[in-house]
């Protein structure tokens, strides 16, 4: 048995993340008998951005908390009570400016908690969500795997630098690559992912 996370988060409805992700999923799911999928869908649910409640209520004490502070870590604790019960989680993206979509920023902002998912030590940062598997299935309309336009790739090396933050740092990344470059071109880098994505499920 697994216990899968999927988080998706493209502003498109008909989005090649999302679609991949959905593939790799199920495929892994099927791979373990009695397995379970969350899917947490940051476009049609998503979530307030962190505020001034968030940022100072993080850091007190349940019994000094005020109703909004309360109100705001409860989102917290939710998201990351899913994310400790994954055994495997799966964050489909489209590149949008170089990045990711502002509604998983927000979802990163909320489980990248201090005390809960990673704690500091003398030696550094030590994440607390430890034992899982990441795959980050990411579109984008150039290519930004190589070549010139990598260096402005934000969008999985900052996913894989939160997720290590809390311990996440077994990554596997799925890319589906020029999509803008035309219907033959889209059609191209979904199936290569797909094929990506058979491979690793079998």
């Amino acid at each position: 048995m697994s216990n899968i996370l999927l988080i998706t988060s493209s502003p498109r409805l008909e989005s090649h993340s999302t679609k991949v992700a959905r593939s790799l999923a199920g495929q892994l799911a099927l791979r373990a008998p009695n397995s379970t999928v969350a899917h947490r869908d940051l476009t049609r649910e998503p979530l307030p951005h962190i505020d001034d409640s968030f940022a100072t209520g993080r850091a007190l004490p349940v019994d000094q908390l005020t109703p909004a502070q309360k109100e705001v870590l409860a989102i917290s604790d939710n998201l990351l009570k899913e994310v400790f019960a994954a055994d495997t989680i799966i964050i489909a993206a489209g590149m949008i400016n170089f990045g990711i979509p502002s509604n998983l920023k927000a979802y990163i902002d909320y489980i990248v908690r201090p005390g809960v998912a990673f704690r500091y030590t003398e030696k550094g940062p030590e994440g607390l969500i430890k034992g899982k598997k990441a795959y980050l299935v990411l579109a984008r309309g150039g290519i930004y795997s190589e070549g010139p336009m990598q260096q402005f790739n934000f969008q999985d090396t900052y996913l894989r630098a939160a997720l290590s933050l809390m311990g996440v740092t077994d990554i596997e990344v799925i890319t589906i690559e020029g999509v803008a470059f035309g219907p033959e071109a889209a059609d191209r880098a979904v199936s290569a992912a797909m094929d990506k994505v058979a491979a690793l499920a079998a």
